[in-house]
Formats: structure tokens, sequence, C-alpha cells
């Protein structure tokens, strides 16, 4: 049976093809939606672009039938706008009848329920909307064509059961062959099914169908930094390995992701010259209320923004000496051209070729923002993605829709991407307590 959806303004700022992704059921776009998207149309961030876009392909729909009688779309469906009336306000409960554009948007669906013989669903980003709806009767979804479940995300990790002999063989012949398939580039522990003590780490090489040895880090460290738990040393191989262009690090504050691919990336590119220089990027958001404006230029106003890249690039270098002298610091590093620190803001329309980029705080990128990224990759450029779903402080993403998790899943499966999630602390005792208690 075709279905009638109604979608909020949420839907259509977060996603503008949502147009199309109801296949052959009828989509209703209050008139109060138009009026709302129109106001951040002139908005230079994700969500006027977002707003733009959909106001063009509405007026390219335009061109084809009256909007109010329903324009047919290519999945089977058609669009229609609906005008609100004060007739449709008065079917709400007294609690929602005063005029505001949510409440517009309810009556206008409850409206379609009452008159439609066919199922009618509204369509919201808005929590408390969905529960609006649902108080009042109305049918309500969340938008999920690109959620993805924190509970089910692909871990990067595996643990397979073998005969010891095969863990001895693994050693001696550098490789093993896997009758189990797992996806590519995924990190396995081989374990004795005789003896659990008795284990391998490995890398999953899909292609040959066998378990690779993890690349060894030099005895001093990976810039004066060793893995300290099994997923490090996963995740210290997949930074390290030229032919895995892209990476994407999940885990809780302090497992060390950034520190991780930091210095990967130095090592990469000021010790072994394979890549031109170590760009690393963040968004800009705050933690609660914002300061305001920042003096300065472009520099000065992100160092604020900076200030934990810079913190992990002085740990890495070694900034203070046991008598208190300072050391070189990511200034000198800066000025010779080796570390480049940028804002996300100026990405666009860029090509950045032979450079190891490292995107930090990713889980406040929407999925559209994540592709803008990647797709400023150049010839011979890997990019590394950290972050943690569960600090979000994008208003626009959630743990399920933010551009990391979402990556991870439809990347999952490429040859040239790798992925761990990180799940011990290892910043400090009272970092990792704290982050388990709180």
């Amino acid at each position: 049976m075709r279905k009638v959806y109604v979608l909020d303004t949420n839907v259509l700022l977060h996603d503008p093809q949502a147009l199309f992704r109801f296949e052959e059921n009828d989509l209703v776009i209050p008139m109060t939606v138009i009026e709302e998207i129109d106001r951040f149309k002139k908005e230079l961030s994700e969500i006027g672009r977002n707003a733009r876009h959909f106001s063009r392909l509405v007026d390219g729909l335009r061109e084809k039938a009256k909007l109010v009688d329903g324009v047919k779309l290519e999945s089977g469906g058609t669009l229609r706008v609906a005008l609100y009336t004060e007739d449709a306000l008065r079917r709400l409960p007294p609690e929602l009848r005063f005029d505001h554009g949510d409440n517009r948007i309810l009556a206008v669906a409850m409206e379609l329920m009452e008159k439609c013989d066919c199922p009618v669903i509204f369509v919201t980003k808005d929590t408390n909307l969905r529960i609006k709806s649902d108080v009042i009767g109305l049918p309500a979804e969340d938008y999920e064509s690109d959620k993805v479940s924190i509970e089910e995300l692909y871990s990067g990790t595996a643990e397979v059961l073998v005969d010891g002999s095969a863990i001895d063989r693994f050693y001696g012949q550098g490789y093993l062959d896997v009758e189990e398939e797992f996806l590519a580039n995924q990190c396995l522990t081989l374990v004795d099914e005789r003896n659990p003590s008795h284990t391998a780490l490995a890398r999953y090489q899909r292609s040959l169908r066998r378990a690779v040895p993890l690349l060894r880090a030099p005895k001093e460290g990976i810039w004066g930094i060793h893995p300290r738990n099994r997923e490090q040393q996963f995740a210290f191989d997949l930074l390290l390995n030229e032919e895995i262009q892209l990476v994407t690090l999940v885990g809780k504050a302090g497992t060390g992701k950034t520190l991780l691919a930091i210095a990967a990336g130095l090592l990469k590119s000021t010790d072994e010259g394979h890549y031109n220089r170590l760009l690393v990027s963040r968004p800009v958001f705050p933690l609660g209320r914002d300061l305001g404006f920042l003096p300065g230029d472009i520099k000065e106003k992100l160092s604020p923004w900076m200030q934990p890249i810079f913190d992990n690039v002085e740990l890495l270098l070694g900034a203070v000496e046991e008598r208190g002298k300072r050391k070189r610091g990511y200034k000198e590093l800066v000025d010779l051209g080796i570390l480049e620190i940028e804002a996300l803001t100026y990405i666009r329309g860029r090509s950045i070729p032979k450079q190891y980029m490292i995107v930090d705080e990713a889980q406040n990128l929407t999925p559209h923002e994540i592709k803008t990224i990647i797709t400023r990759a150049g010839e011979g450029t890997k990019i590394v993605l950290t972050g943690d779903p569960y600090q979000i402080d994008n208003p626009y993403v959630d743990s399920a829709s933010n551009g990391l998790t979402y990556l991870v899943e439809k990347f999952k499966s490429q040859e040239i991407a790798g992925h761990v999630t990180l799940s011990k602390g290892e910043r400090s005792n009272l970092a990792e307590l704290a982050a388990n208690l709180l």
C-alpha cells in the first residue's frame, strides 16, 4: 500500500536528496517548511548550502506540474506542497493550538491523516516533535537513510580460533591462509584453541585470503610512542601502511586516537619522506557557551581551536626537558612547512596531493561534509579520521547519523580502507576512570 510521508524542515536541511529516497510513496511538504527553509538560504554553512540545494530541486520540479496538485517523481511517487489552514490547527489539542511553525506542520499532517485512506507518517529528526506527534496519535519516524547504529558499528577487529601449529606456521612463513572470510584489512587476533595465551596479531588480506603480520614499529618507538595495547598495535599498522589510503579510528577520550595518528604522520612525512607534509584539521565547535569573536589574523583565531593538536605535538617533541629548558616546539615544524594546521572551513575546492591528512573530532561532521573532505584527496594522499561518536557538539547530527560512523560502514569492505575501534584508555588512570564512570 502506498504511504504518505510528511517531511519536516530538519529532514530536508539534513539531506535535500530525501525527496528521492521514499521510493514509490507520496511526499507532502507543508508550506511552513518552505518558509522555514527560506530563512536558512543565505547562510554560508552546510545548512545554508542544503537549503539552497533543496530550493533548486523543488524549483525544477515546479516546471513539470503544479506543486499543490502534485508532481510525479522518478521513483514512482509524487511530491506535493500542502497549504496550512486555521481549520487544521483546531484539530490539535488546546496546548498545541497557538500559532507556531511546528504546530502548523503537525496540523497539516493531522488533516491529511483524517482525510486520506492510506497510512500517513510524519518524518522528523526533532525528538520532541516525534513525542508530540505520538501523543496526538500521528505516526512519526526519524529520517534514517544514513543512520548507523552505534551498537552495531563495525569494530574492525575479530578473534580467530586456530590450532597451535597454525600460529607457529604463521610466525615461520610470515602469513597464514584463512578459510573463514573477513572484511578487507580487518585486524585479527589468532588464538590457540588449547592455549588461549598463545596468540598472534595479524591483518587480513582479502585479495589473497590470508592473514599477514602487522607492520613492526621501530625499537625506539614512533616519535617516542610505543603501542600500549592490542588495539593500538592494530591502529599503528593501518596508520603506517601506505597502501591503506583511508583510516578511521573510533574510541572514547584518552584511547590515543589523535596521538597515534600524529605520531605516525610525523614519521611518514618527516623521517621517511613518503608524504610532503602533515596536514591536521578539525571542525570548529565550542564546548559549552561560545566566547564570541576572536581577535587577530586567521592563525591567531585558529589557535584556541587547534590547541589539542598542539598539545599532542608538544608531547611527541618532548617540549620540556627535565631541567625546565624548552626544546623545539610545534612552531618550528610549522615554520619548516612540515606541519600545517588548517580549519575545515576552507577545504572546499582544494586538491591535496601527497599529504598525510588527519581530521580530528570527525564525529561532528555530517556525511556530506565527510564526502567533501575525502574527495579533496589527491594522488598519494592518506586521510585519517578520528573521533568519538558519544562526544558530539554539532546539534544537527547524533551518534548514529554523524559522518564518521557513516564513513566506517560505507568503506568497511574497501581494499584501500581500514578501521579500528579503540576501547582501552591510556591517558591516565584518572581519565580512564572518568570516561567509564561519568
